[in-house]
């Protein structure tokens, strides 16, 4: 965001618009100040050029020029709107404008005086001296002007005392635009930057004061009661720290939302996006969000154009996987689910109805063969993302077979119809549970992988697998549990204190998922970078601090096979970088589908559950195959 665009509704001054929100008694004095501006700045010249003699001066020759100048001010202005209200007051834009009006003026008068130099008698060499006295002027009156209103910031009585973490790009922008608002609901009481030498720099007239480790005696001595995080990129653990630092002295810590959301028509309140709709920091942000560096070139070279076919559409990930593929212009993008309500949100957060009546909406389940082969049969998708997948570990440790059902032979369904129909890229979502298995998930996940690899080698196509750790917020994840528990008063569940898991957002996952699926190799796995693990004792002592609530966390100990620190990469396999700052990659050995064995797999899962596991029942339990 830069100077023209901070501009508040309220201040008349600094309004935006063509000239409606300015008044136009200002727009017309500023007229008559450049006027006089020129007429000040020949004058001078003249007197310069002649060494103080007036008596070499030719008054009506002056006067002549005078009006050129100012006629010519007037009209070039007005042209480019430097008096119809199109930039604010004080500005670089505008500066701009008013250095290219008056280098024009400068020239037309530098003209005439060489055309009419016997009629006038005024030394060419004037145009040349009173161009930048008559610029420097301009813009002397323009910066006043905005100090003016700066320097006088009036703000109402509900306003919240604020301070501004990083005297950066963005906490400039944020200063500006709440010193120019007299309706910001935040006053600017100072600004902290961890940079020393930026100590006791003023923007917009509010003084840098001090750096991070200031922050609470800061807050004591200014009474502020909001500070909000101007940083881009800042990274979970810093978020940790300086919320840390804060605690218990009764100040709000808000955060900007991504820049998507920034720019977005409408918030997710309802309001216009702006840069002062801050947010509360949450859960995720102190896991962790990363940014992600999206190739749009590589993406839109195997996605745009073609058909696409995402399974488990109705998903936390297949969901979000249809919304951004949806901005990368397929010919076709095909949502296929068992789920009927899954299928319909998806489709109402992408078309903006859930009325489920085109054609883009697959009803069906991937453990029916014959009816995945009719619809690839006659859709005849290019790309296809397999995301349907049961995902609950506990739950198939139970029901292994179920599993078995969607994750193994439900996957190969898939695989054979996109080979039935040649699809050229085909990328399945997989979990870090997959390396190294210790559970039916992990072992079913796993069993995906190599099918996958397998079926590259015999298309000879892109057939590759993902695999990431836990989203943040997905359907059944630890936080909506954790923030459930917390509203029913507790306990809080956690299975060891000393258990971590690796976590990502959805939309940061989505973007891997397809970023891997440009740059993948037939039979690779794609191991998305989840950062550091996080410790799950940590984020429930958090969830429930941030809830100002004394709640019981309770141990529940570690289920059966279940880890207690999750890898992304198994002990057999080799993690090599891929040409990605966030993706590398290892290879998954071919499993050839003839030597599947249901038995060999329950018993093998079994052995891993150990003695101590519940009773296995093979019976056929109906499970969703969203994911």
């Amino acid at each position: 965001m830069n100077t023209t665009s901070a501009q508040a509704s309220g201040n008349p001054a600094f309004s935006s618009g063509d000239g409606e929100g300015k008044p136009k008694l200002w727009l017309w004095s500023q007229a008559v100040l450049d006027s006089l501006a020129w007429a000040v700045a020949l004058c001078l010249a003249v007197l310069l050029r002649y060494e103080l003699d007036v008596r070499l001066i030719n008054f009506p020759g002056l006067a002549i020029i005078i009006t050129v100048a100012v006629a010519t001010q007037l009209i070039v202005g007005w042209y480019m709107a430097l008096y119809r209200g199109r930039y604010t007051f004080g500005s670089i834009a505008e500066a701009r404008v008013l250095i290219a009006v008056t280098l024009i003026v400068g020239v037309v008068v530098s003209i005439v005086l060489s055309i009419f130099i016997n009629e006038l008698h005024i030394a060419r060499s004037v145009a040349i001296i009173a161009f930048p006295f008559a610029a420097l002027s301009m813009a002397a009156v323009r910066y006043a002007k905005r100090l003016y209103v700066e320097g006088k910031p009036t703000f109402g009585d509900e306003a919240q005392r604020t301070l501004i973490y990083g005297a950066g790009f963005l906490g400039n922008s944020l200063v500006t635009r709440m010193v120019q608002d007299p309706d910001s609901p935040y006053v600017p009481v100072g600004l902290i930057d961890d940079n020393t030498s930026k100590k006791h720099l003023r923007l917009s007239s509010v003084g840098v004061l001090g750096g991070g480790h200031e922050l609470p005696e800061i807050i004591k001595r200014t009474k502020s009661t909001v500070v909000v995080l101007a940083m881009a990129h800042l990274d979970a653990k810093r978020i940790r720290q300086i919320s840390d630092s804060v605690s218990g002295l009764g100040v709000k810590v808000l955060v900007l939302p991504p820049l998507q959301d920034m720019l977005s028509p409408e918030t997710g309140n309802g309001n216009k996006g702006g840069l002062t709709d801050f947010r509360e920091i949450d859960v995720a942000d102190l896991i962790g969000r990363t940014p992600v560096e999206t190739q749009v070139e590589q993406i839109a070279g195997y996605v745009k154009g073609k058909r696409v076919l995402v399974t488990g559409a109705g998903g936390s990930i297949g969901s979000e996987l249809c919304r951004q593929l949806s901005g990368f212009e397929p010919a076709e993008l095909m949502m296929l689910d068992r789920d009927e309500s899954g299928l319909q949100h998806t489709q109402l957060s992408i078309e903006g109805h859930g009325l489920l009546d085109n054609q883009n909406i697959l009803l069906a389940d991937i453990r029916d063969a014959d009816a995945l082969t009719e619809i690839f049969a006659k859709r005849r998708p290019e790309v296809v993302f397999h995301a349907a997948a049961l995902k609950h570990a506990p739950l198939l440790q139970m029901y292994p077979e179920e599993g078995w059902k969607t994750n193994v032979i439900g996957s190969l369904n898939v695989l054979q119809a996109a080979r039935s129909v040649d699809v050229e890229t085909y990328v399945n979502v997989s979990t870090d549970k997959a390396a190294s298995p210790t559970t039916a998930l992990g072992h079913s996940k796993r069993a995906a992988e190599k099918l996958t690899s397998w079926m590259a080698g015999e298309t000879g196509k892109r057939y590759v697998s993902v695999r990431f750790g836990n989203v943040i917020g997905s359907r059944g994840s630890m936080l909506p549990l954790f923030t459930d528990q917390i509203n029913k008063g507790g306990p809080v569940t956690v299975t060891h204190p000393d258990v971590t898991r690796f976590f990502m957002t959805i939309p940061e996952a989505c973007q891997l998922v397809i970023q891997a699926g440009a740059i993948g190799h037939g039979g690779d796995v794609l191991i998305l970078d989840m950062g550091e693990p996080v410790r799950i004792m940590d984020v429930a002592e958090r969830m429930i601090a941030m809830s100002g609530r004394d709640i019981e966390i309770k141990i529940t100990g570690l289920r059966p096979s279940e880890k207690l620190h999750e890898q992304l990469t198994g002990d057999d396999e080799v993690q090599d970088p891929d040409g990605h700052a966030k993706i590398s990659h290892t290879h998954a050995r071919p499993l050839d589908p003839a030597e599947l064995d249901l038995e060999l797999w329950l018993q093998r899962c079994r052995d891993e559950a150990g003695p101590d596991a519940p009773s296995i029942d093979e019976s056929d339990g109906d499970v969703a195959a969203g994911a």
